[in-house]
């Protein structure tokens, strides 16, 4: 690790360990890491009609991906699979893009003190009917559409945010079962702790910029909620969750170390940016972050050691991982839309360390 990043960490150290977490000390670490020197200026016809473009989109999708990747480590034994089944939904289709709702009666189907390692969101997409294929042109062949499922917040006063949850390239001429991770629309869902279900969002655009290859997207269907939709294959989502009574991780805090009366372990702390008022309107994607931080005590050196020059042990970061965002950024008078990865975001361990 060089010192630059080793300064970062100490840094993110310091911040994610206080129990007096601070906004404005937060902002200075992400304007730095950014090399910012202010929060953007963003007037109203900045933030009207945003588009992600592709070429963002996937580069945030990669980073995503590889960090869930790293992190995730499905138990052989202990992984339980739920089938969770889907709610009437409605289907809209538009000129550009076709967009089907989805719904999901979360209530009761994640059982107490276990864990959500993985969701998976399974949708049939139909044979292909060619009634739906648009006449052929002189054009570059489309053998794909971009599907991409958004995660659907209700706010307080009426409107809809959505956060882009996973995206991929799906065969417009193949039929049969695709599977989407959805890991992360649960555990926000879970986060706002509200009496309703889950509400989903799926995109069906085309593979690039263009007239045909849109046409030739609105030619994929997946089976909706819809009873009226006699097609095989409603939409489902797929739980893998983890007991934590039988495998719960010994390096996380139980209850008791919210008091302080446990080890060193590493505790919950969730940032949302979207409550964070000079985040929420520049940081577009994640909504917000499951940052941990540590707690607990450690067990002292005995004195004679301490007066050779070793100080008190404290709980501290030992491993972390980086946090992909998309964000928007002036340029003069342009707004462009950006993907970056914030290293040491996300704790991973945390140890004793001694002072000096």
């Amino acid at each position: 690790m060089d010192l630059r990043c080793a300064g970062m960490l100490c840094v993110l150290c310091l911040i994610l360990t206080v129990r007096a977490f601070t906004q404005e000390r937060f902002k200075e670490v992400v304007l730095k890491q950014l090399g910012l020197s202010e929060v953007p200026k963003l007037h109203k016809r900045d933030l009207v009609d945003l588009v992600i473009p592709e070429h963002v989109k996937n580069k945030y999708m990669s980073m995503l991906k590889h960090q869930r990747v790293k992190r995730r480590a499905l138990p052989s034994l202990a992984g339980i699979l739920r089938g969770i089944p889907g709610h009437t939904g409605e289907v809209h289709y538009s000129n550009s893009t076709t967009r089907q709702k989805l719904m999901f009666d979360m209530e009761g189907r994640i059982p107490k003190n276990s864990e959500v390692t993985m969701a998976e969101l399974k949708l049939f997409k139909k044979p292909l009917d060619r009634a739906n294929l648009p006449a052929k042109q002189f054009h570059r062949p489309v053998s794909n559409a971009r599907v991409s499922v958004y995660w659907v917040q209700r706010q307080h006063d009426g409107t809809n945010r959505t956060s882009l949850i996973d995206s991929r390239l799906v065969p417009i001429r193949e039929s049969g079962w695709k599977s989407f991770d959805v890991t992360q629309a649960v555990h926000y869902w879970l986060r706002n702790k509200r009496q309703e279900p889950m509400f989903l969002e799926v995109w069906i655009e085309g593979e690039r910029v263009g007239s045909y290859a849109s046409e030739m997207a609105k030619a994929v269907r997946f089976t909706s909620q819809d009873p009226k939709d006699k097609a095989l294959g409603k939409p489902e989502l797929v739980l893998y969750t983890l007991n934590l009574d039988d495998y719960g991780s010994p390096g996380d805090c139980r209850e008791e170390a919210v008091m302080g009366k446990s080890t060193c372990c590493r505790q919950k702390h969730y940032i949302s940016f979207r409550e964070l008022s000079w985040a929420q309107h520049w940081i577009l994607e994640p909504v917000g972050f499951q940052a941990y931080r540590c707690s607990g005590s450690c067990l002292q050196l005995p004195g004679t050691l301490r007066r050779l020059g070793s100080g008190q042990r404290s709980c501290a970061v030992a491993g972390s991982s980086a946090l992909p965002i998309i964000y928007l950024v002036k340029r003069g008078n342009r707004t462009e839309i950006e993907a970056a990865e914030f290293p040491n975001m996300i704790v991973e361990s945390c140890s004793c360390v001694t002072d000096g």
